[in-house]
């Protein structure tokens, strides 16, 4: 028997119905009529009895299923399994993440990858603010998800995995907590955490700005950060306020400290990104899976 011929068995046994049969293997109805009656006049007897009400299994059927199902599967599983050997995909794929929701999508992602790919490995990491981009060019890392823009000629920036609206960390007890929402002026004389010198300014300035829009400084504070937690503490603390997206409210939820909406600025968005120069079959492959599954939310949506 042919694998187009199984691929048809196989699920009209278990849709027993030739419509969606034929939907869902993009088929006409006509198609899948004509090759059951081609293998049941090749078997030399009926694997289905149909009437205007039901269609449904004989004995010879259930028995051919019983039969045939296992090795079909080990047959599309030897298949996947060469296609991916054929592309380079195993091994194993390092993948950071910068924050807890992109962390999430990161696991999401990888848990498609590895079932389209299983022998090909996913280990996650999650990477902190002042790492930057720096695990891609020493190749601790074959990819990452961080924030955008990123302005590094070569790095490569694929498809954006979070985009949410921006929020203010402030202390409970600032005055700012009880405000409805915040503008970027509300932050003049105010301070931001500092980060290390690791992090170019070109690219930390976009999310903590040195000044207000109208020019006033927003000051920089003397202890120096390397994690979020840090920062946060320091917000608490009541030293400065620092700038984050909704898994704050999300995620972070504590008493000492209020998330405020900031109005006025751009989405905060994350996106899959990687050293150009290191590019492979793999992290293809990874970014594919990272777009079906960014779509297919989208469309749940």
């Amino acid at each position: 028997m042919e694998r187009h011929e199984m691929e048809i068995f196989l699920t009209l046994a278990e849709e027993l119905h030739f419509g969606r049969t034929a939907e869902r293997l993009h088929l006409s109805g006509a198609m899948v009529s004509q090759t059951l009656k081609k293998i049941e006049r090749r078997l030399g007897g009926p694997l289905f009895e149909r009437t205007s009400r039901r269609v449904v299994l004989t004995p010879l059927g259930s028995q051919l299923y019983d039969d045939m199902r296992p090795h079909y599967d080990a047959l599309q599983a030897a298949v996947q399994r060469a296609t991916s050997a054929a592309r380079g995909i195993e091994g194993s794929l390092r993948v950071g993440f910068l924050g807890i929701m992109s962390g999430i999508r990161v696991h999401q992602g990888a848990a498609l990858f590895r079932e389209r790919h299983p022998d090909c490995a996913v280990e996650v990491v999650e990477v902190q603010l002042d790492e930057y981009v720096h695990p891609l060019r020493d190749g601790t890392l074959d990819m990452l998800v961080t924030l955008i823009p990123l302005d590094e000629p070569d790095i490569t920036v694929g498809p954006i995995v979070l985009d949410a609206p921006t929020y203010l960390a402030t202390a409970a007890t600032s005055p700012l907590a009880a405000r409805a929402s915040a503008t970027p002026e509300d932050l003049a004389g105010l301070a931001f955490p500092a980060v290390s010198e690791r992090v170019p300014s070109h690219w930390l300035d976009q999310y903590l700005p040195p000044a207000t829009p109208s020019g006033v400084p927003i000051a920089r504070t003397e202890q120096v950060c390397s994690t979020y937690q840090e920062m946060l503490a320091l917000v608490s603390a009541g030293r400065c306020v620092t700038i984050g997206d909704n898994q704050l409210v999300q995620y972070y939820a504590r008493p000492d400290i209020a998330y405020v909406p900031l109005l006025g600025v751009p989405n905060l968005r994350h996106a899959l990104v990687w050293r150009t120069a290191a590019e492979n079959a793999r992290m293809r492959a990874y970014v594919e899976a990272m777009t079906d599954l960014l779509r297919e939310r989208a469309q749940a949506a």
